[in-house]
């Protein structure tokens, strides 16, 4: 634990569900939100790699199996935290997978249901039972992670880009509905991350690293999981107690930039 968070945890007695946590953004996400105090459950398909990051984080992280499409499971996962810890303080719904990206003459419909089925759909099932015992407690905080493709178009693939929409319109109407009960919902948005097993891979981070230090907007820095759980820590604490409907974009201000102007100033300057 870092000076900081020893000082001064910030969801010191909290109850944190994160989905998709038995690796990436959620992983680190759930190391953080217990370092700073909350008692924090692993969600994830992944049984072998969710149970051993919850044994390394020690006694307040536990490990339920859930598949967040099926809301049966989503239902018994709620209803587990429940009975284990009395409440849901923060939903950070993170369970997600990507494409290939590829024309839109290439799409095949089933992979569009599937992509859709788990990135969207999941986020639906988990806010809603999130919801479901948020309400009567009139309080809680639901996060759910997007894409910086949700701000500048072309940078993923279609299933994806039209999955990570859908999620941010959900959050703003969510942040609507739930503030009269008094409850947050906010979404992270992150530029390219390397995840998942292909992180492990020195190769092939080597190659995303190089990629992403060229493409980024801001240099001298690569965009970690760890960065965008600390933006999600942020919008789960009491520091951004009256921020809702928001989607935190973290990509260094690459959403922002118009390339046209940057490729006449480096064309006027060769």
């Amino acid at each position: 634990m870092s000076r900081n968070s020893a000082l001064s945890p910030r969801l010191q007695g909290k109850v944190a569900i994160v989905t998709g946590a038995a690796s990436g953004i959620g992983a680190s996400a759930a190391s953080l939100f217990n370092d700073h105090g909350a008692k924090v459950v692993i969600a994830d398909i992944q049984d072998n790699l969710g149970q051993t990051l919850a044994d390394h984080l020690g006694p307040n992280v536990t490990y339920i199996h859930c598949d967040v499409t099926d809301e049966d499971q989503v239902c018994d996962l709620v209803d587990a935290t429940m009975a284990k810890h009395g409440c849901v303080d923060i939903m950070y719904s993170n369970a997600g997978i990507v494409e290939d990206a590829g024309t839109i003459l290439d799409l095949d419909k089933g992979e569009l249901q599937r992509i859709l089925g788990i990135n969207l759909v999941g986020a639906f099932l988990t806010a809603k039972h999130a919801a479901r015992v948020m309400v009567p407690a009139r309080k809680g905080c639901i996060i759910f992670t997007a894409s910086a493709c949700t701000e500048v178009a072309g940078i993923a693939g279609h299933s994806y880009v039209a999955s990570k929409y859908g999620i941010v319109g959900l959050m703003k109407n969510l942040a609507v509905e739930l503030g009269s009960h008094g409850i947050r919902a906010n979404c992270v948005s992150p530029f390219g991350v390397l995840t998942g097993i292909v992180a492990r891979d020195d190769k092939t981070k080597l190659m995303f690293d190089g990629l992403m230090s060229a493409v980024g907007n801001l240099k001298g820095k690569i965009l970690t999981a760890e960065d965008v759980a600390k933006a999600a820590l942020y919008l789960a604490s009491e520091e951004a107690s009256y921020v809702s409907g928001l989607n935190l974009v973290v990509d260094g201000g690459y959403s922002v930039v118009n390339p046209t102007l940057t490729k006449v100033k480096s064309a006027g300057q060769s």
